[in-house]
């Protein structure tokens, strides 16, 4: 069997250093994380990538099933951070837990015009190889 996309390697160590090498750019695409059914239902999307000011849900790991606002992301690390998930110091200082986007679900979009255009963008194409397949 051959190799599919053919820019893409298959090495673990290739692999590897390209994941944590990504640019700014390629980095966000990474960083997606999967909307909620009702925003599914809606958009015709499945995941876009996170940005500051959505409102998410916890899906995996100690802090499930806590919600809030996105209040940064950190793309150097891969995580974002969430308004009110945050660990104490032994000094008493809070310092926000870092989260991997894959493990959130967005619930509300903090919408714009760039943003709608991509929403629009890829739902019409998902429209478009709908009717190729019935066809």
């Amino acid at each position: 069997m051959t190799k599919i996309n053919t820019s893409l390697h298959s090495s673990r160590r290739k692999s590897r250093k390209a994941h944590f090498q990504a640019p700014s750019s390629v980095r966000r695409v990474i960083m997606s994380a999967p909307l909620s059914k009702e925003l599914r239902d809606k958009h015709n999307v499945r995941s876009i990538p996170i940005r500051k000011d959505d409102e998410i849900t916890i899906v995996r790991g100690t802090n499930k099933g806590r919600a809030g606002k996105v209040t940064s992301v950190y793309r150097l690390k891969y995580v974002i951070h969430v308004e009110r998930v945050v660990r104490e110091k032994s000094n008493g200082q809070s310092v926000p837990l870092g989260i991997h986007p894959s493990k959130v679900q967005i619930t509300k979009l903090k919408g714009d015009k760039d943003r709608d255009n991509i929403l629009e963008r890829i739902s019409k194409g998902r429209a478009e190889k709908a009717e190729r397949s019935k066809a």
